[in-house]
């Protein structure tokens, strides 16, 4: 695919003035259609996960207010695919055009939260979309781990460099959905997609699913898997 005209120029700033780590990169597919997971903390990760440099063809999930919004809405166009989506209803629209880029092998990016919480960076309960998308495309899950963007900001007004930290986790598919048990099959994968999350993720991040019980089962194994 064609480079995006910022892209580079993306990545050299981000590098240059922010302390930018990605931990496990190499656990990305090199090709064909993945949906990347991930909490949402800051308006500015979608820049951030665009910059992961492993796979430069990726597509962003971004609410639909934020066409309004016209440096925003320019830069994003000009560093990736947007899918831009109205957060308020189910825009079967966007979710169309969304399986249709996985169908063609793309990356898509999508924080199933829906929204950034404005208490703090815990995560928030997750939506079932991300769950139905994975079912229809059935591509790779690929868990996604953002730190360190909300205080992009306020690092900046002080001058200081700040970091920003995405852990990757490794790939996974969902279980054949269920039709005859669709509700139970979409919130039980739901959680699996959010724990997936939430373990890549320090304690204060992990909010709705801290003490989930699936968590638990995720960091128990994860802790018996030798570095």
């Amino acid at each position: 695919m064609p480079e995006k005209p910022l892209f580079k120029l993306i990545i050299f700033l981000i590098n240059k003035i922010t302390h930018f780590q990605i931990i496990n990169g190499e656990r990305i597919p090199p090709q064909g259609g993945v949906m990347m997971t991930t909490n949402h903390i800051s308006r500015l990760d979608v820049p951030f996960l665009i910059a992961v440099p492993q796979r430069m063809d990726k597509v962003a999930i971004v609410a639909k207010k934020y066409q309004k919004k016209p440096f925003f809405r320019w830069v994003l166009e000009k560093i990736g695919d947007i899918v831009w989506m109205d957060r308020e209803t189910t825009d079967f629209s966007a979710l169309r055009e969304v399986l249709n880029w996985l169908r063609k092998g793309r990356v898509v990016g999508i924080a199933p939260e829906g929204t950034r919480s404005h208490e703090g960076v815990g995560m928030l309960e997750g939506k079932q979309g991300a769950a139905m998308l994975a079912a229809k495309a059935s591509v790779p899950i690929l868990p996604i781990g953002i730190v360190g963007t909300e205080r992009v900001y306020n690092e900046w007004m002080k001058f200081r460099r700040p970091t920003v930290t995405i852990r990757v986790g490794y790939p996974y598919h969902l279980p054949d959905f269920d039709r005859e048990n669709r509700q139970a099959w979409l919130a039980q994968n739901t959680d699996e997609i959010m724990c997936r999350i939430a373990m890549l993720l320090p304690p204060e991040y992990r909010g709705f699913y801290a003490n989930h019980p699936r968590l638990q089962e995720l960091l128990a194994e994860a802790a018996e898997i030798p570095e």
